[in-house]
C-alpha cells in the first residue's frame, strides 16, 4: 500500500487522466444505453460536454482556474442544449474540491457560487414531471447542492491546513536561520574576547620580560644580585603569561573540562594590586590607592577593571618613556567602580589610541574600549593637560539597557 501512495504522489497527473479515462468510459456506456441524447440540441451537444468534463478531470491539478472556467463553460452548454446531467457532470463535484484547495481566491469563490446555483439551475431547466409542492423541491435542490458545499468545505480546510504546515515550515526555516546568524554572531564575539585576552596577556607579560630581560643584561656584570632578580621576575612572569593562555586556550577545547587547576581563574579587581607590584618590580614607579568602600563586584566588570589597569601600565611603560611614574586610582561608588590611570610621561603618539595606527598598532586601546562598552561603562582616554596620559573609566554595576 505505501508503494501505492507513493506512486500516486509522484504521478498526480496520470492517477487524474485514469479516472478522466474511467468517467469518460462510463458517460459513453450511459450515451449508447440511451440515457441522454434524446433531442437533436441535445444529440448534437453531449459527447463535447462529456469529453470536456472528461479533460476537466484530467487537467484539474495542472490548471485548477481553467478547468473550473471550462466546467462552468460545459455547463452553460447543459443549460442551451438541454443535455440533462450525466455520470461526466461528477467531473463538477471534483472540480469545486479541487479549487477549493489550490485554486486562486477568486476560483474559490466563483466554484462556491456556481455550486450553489447548479442545483437550482437544473431543476428549473429540467422540472419534476411528478407533481409535488414547492417545499419538495426546494428539498430536492437543498439535497442535490449539500455534496457540493460539502466538496467545497473539504477543500477549503485543507487549504487552510496546508498553509499552516506552509507558515509552520517557514517559521522554522527562518528560526534556524536566526539560530544560525547568532551563532555566528556569538562565535566571533567569543574570537574577539579572546583576541582582546591574549593581547592583554601577551602585551604585558611579555614587555615585562622583555624590560627586565635588558636591565639584567645591562647589568649583569656589575650588579648579578639585580641581574638574578631580574631573571627571577622574568620567570615569575612567564609562568603567570603560560598560566593564562592555558586557561584561554582550555576555552577552546570542546569536552576538555579539568579541575586540577592547571587553568587559572580570570583576574579580578583584588589582582591589582599584586599587578602594581609587578609592575614596581619592573622599574616603573606606580602610585596605588583605593577610595570607598571595597566589595564584591560582577565577574565582568572586575576583569574589565584589571585589564584597563593592566593596559594602561603597559602603555606607559612602553610609550612613556625613561624615569616616567604612573599613579592608579580606584574609587567605589554606590553604583559602580571608577577608575583613573594616569602618568607623566611622554604618552603615545595621537594616531595609536585615536585611530589604531596604520600599521595596526594601537590594538589595546581598541580592546579597552570594546570592554568597557560590553559592561555598559564609559571610557575616556587622551593626553594629560601638563604632560603625560590619562585613562578614566567608569564601570556600572549594572549594564546598561
Amino acid at each position: 500500500m505505501q508503494r501505492l501512495y507513493d506512486f500516486i504522489r509522484r504521478h498526480p497527473t496520470g492517477v487524474d487522466g485514469f479516472w478522466a479515462v474511467f468517467l469518460l468510459g462510463l458517460s459513453g456506456m450511459t450515451i449508447v444505453a440511451g440515457g441522454v441524447g434524446r433531442g437533436s440540441g441535445e444529440r448534437f451537444a453531449v459527447v463535447p460536454v462529456v469529453i470536456g468534463l472528461s479533460v476537466v478531470v484530467a487537467l484539474r491539478r495542472r490548471a485548477p482556474e481553467k478547468m473550473l472556467l471550462l466546467a462552468i463553460a460545459m455547463g452553460v452548454v447543459q443549460l442551451v442544449f438541454g443535455v440533462r446531467p450525466t455520470t461526466a457532470n461528477f467531473a463538477m463535484l471534483v472540480i469545486t474540491f479541487t479549487v477549493a484547495t489550490v485554486g486562486e481566491r477568486w476560483a474559490s469563490r466563483l466554484a462556491l457560487t456556481c455550486s450553489l446555483c447548479a442545483a437550482g439551475l437544473s431543476q428549473l431547466r429540467w422540472p419534476n414531471e411528478e407533481p409535488g409542492s414547492w417545499a419538495q423541491k426546494g428539498f430536492i435542490v437543498v439535497v442535490m447542492t449539500v455534496p457540493f458545499v460539502l466538496a467545497w468545505v473539504l477543500g477549503d480546510s485543507m487549504r487552510t491546513r496546508r498553509a499552516y504546515f506552509d507558515q509552520l515550515e517557514e517559521r522554522n526555516a527562518r528560526l534556524e536561520r536566526e539560530r544560525e546568524a547568532q551563532s555566528k554572531v556569538a562565535v566571533a564575539a567569543e574570537r574577539a574576547r579572546i583576541a582582546r585576552e591574549l593581547h592583554d596577556v601577551v602585551a604585558h607579560n611579555v614587555s615585562v620580560m622583555v624590560v627586565q630581560a635588558d636591565g639584567a643584561a645591562y647589568v649583569m656584570d656589575a650588579a648579578p644580585d639585580q641581574a638574578r632578580q631580574a631573571l627571577e621576575t622574568i620567570s615569575s612572569t612567564g609562568r603567570q603569561a603560560l598560566a593564562e593562555m592555558r586557561r584561554l586556550l582550555g576555552v577552546l577545547r570542546t569536552g576538555d573540562v579539568r579541575e586540577s587547576g592547571e587553568y587559572v581563574p580570570q583576574p579580578d579587581v583584588e589582582q591589582i594590586e599584586d599587578l602594581v607590584d609587578q609592575v614596581r618590580q619592573s622599574g616603573l614607579a606606580v602610585d596605588f590607592k583605593i577610595e570607598g568602600t571595597p566589595r564584591p563586584l560582577p565577574s565582568g566588570v572586575e576583569l574589565t577593571a584589571y585589564r584597563i589597569v593592566q593596559e594602561a601600565l603597559t602603555n606607559t611603560r612602553k610609550h612613556g618613556g625613561p624615569n616616567a611614574g604612573a599613579s592608579v586610582r580606584l574609587v567605589y561608588f554606590d553604583d559602580g567602580l571608577g577608575l583613573l590611570v594616569e602618568d607623566d610621561g611622554r604618552g603615545a603618539a595621537h594616531e595609536l589610541y585615536e585611530d589604531g595606527g596604520a600599521d595596526g598598532a594601537g590594538h589595546g586601546m581598541i580592546g579597552m574600549r570594546e570592554r568597557v562598552g560590553m559592561v555598559g561603562g564609559t571610557l575616556d582616554a587622551g593626553p594629560r593637560p601638563g604632560g603625560g596620559f590619562r585613562i578614566s573609566a567608569l564601570l556600572p554595576l549594572k549594564p546598561a539597557d
